[in-house]
């Protein structure tokens, strides 16, 4: 059941679907009478497959309410949306018994059968169309299942032997080079000073008399 393109408009009676789309308004037609018309952003616009009913445990969206009602229905007619506000609701529980009393008015059960039966009537709720929703769900979700299973099968990429060794050697070149030079310089003797000699020449010495000898002499 796809119910993409079907909106409600506040203060407006029926369903209607959108035709064409303006620059800053949509153009809508009734489902009833083909009547086409401008729908602008100041009204207030639901579209079908946004709404959802209240259960005391969680929001159902309004397709699947149909989906429980139209297998109650064998996809045809359901209660006339004239009937007693009471009697609506009795048979809403026949298909959806945890719907929230309080919190779903009898304006909001009148228009869920008013519009099933218009969906109904107008084709658009249909075995056909339920059963070509179904197979597209399942297409969707076999995709998914396959894709997911694709995805998990997909080896982790490693790096090969000889990729792995020749990345090993480059990180350990620098420290054997590191070693290497370290070695090397222990083993070079340090340059000594030269010592400067105390050695040198001795001098003549002068005696009193003016004449020279040589020291040590």
């Amino acid at each position: 059941m796809d119910l993409k393109g079907i909106i409600a408009i506040a203060g407006k009676p029926g369903l209607y679907k959108v035709a064409a789309q303006g620059r800053a308004n949509i153009i809508v037609q009734s489902l009833e009478n083909d009547k086409k018309f401008p729908a602008f952003a100041s009204d207030k616009i639901s579209a079908l497959d946004d709404i959802s009913i209240y259960t005391y445990e969680k929001d159902v969206p309004l397709v699947e309410v149909y989906t429980l009602l139209a297998e109650k229905e064998n996809f045809g007619k359901s209660i006339d949306h004239k009937e007693e506000p009471k009697k609506l609701r009795a048979y809403l529980v026949t298909f959806l018994p945890d719907y929230d009393a309080e919190r779903v008015y009898d304006t909001d059960v009148k228009k869920l059968f008013q519009w099933y039966n218009l969906l109904v009537e107008k084709g658009l709720i249909s075995k056909e169309k339920a059963a070509e929703a179904k197979k597209i769900k399942e297409e969707a979700e076999a995709r998914l299942a396959d894709e997911q299973a694709k995805a998990a099968e997909k080896p982790v990429a490693k790096k090969s032997a000889p990729a792995a060794e020749k990345a090993g050697q480059a990180e350990k070149k620098p420290a054997k080079e590191k070693a290497a030079a370290k070695e090397k310089k222990a083993e070079t003797p340090k340059a000594s000073a030269a010592k400067k000699t105390t050695d040198k020449p001795a001098k003549p010495a002068q005696t009193k008399e003016g004449k020279t000898t040589k020291k040590g002499a």
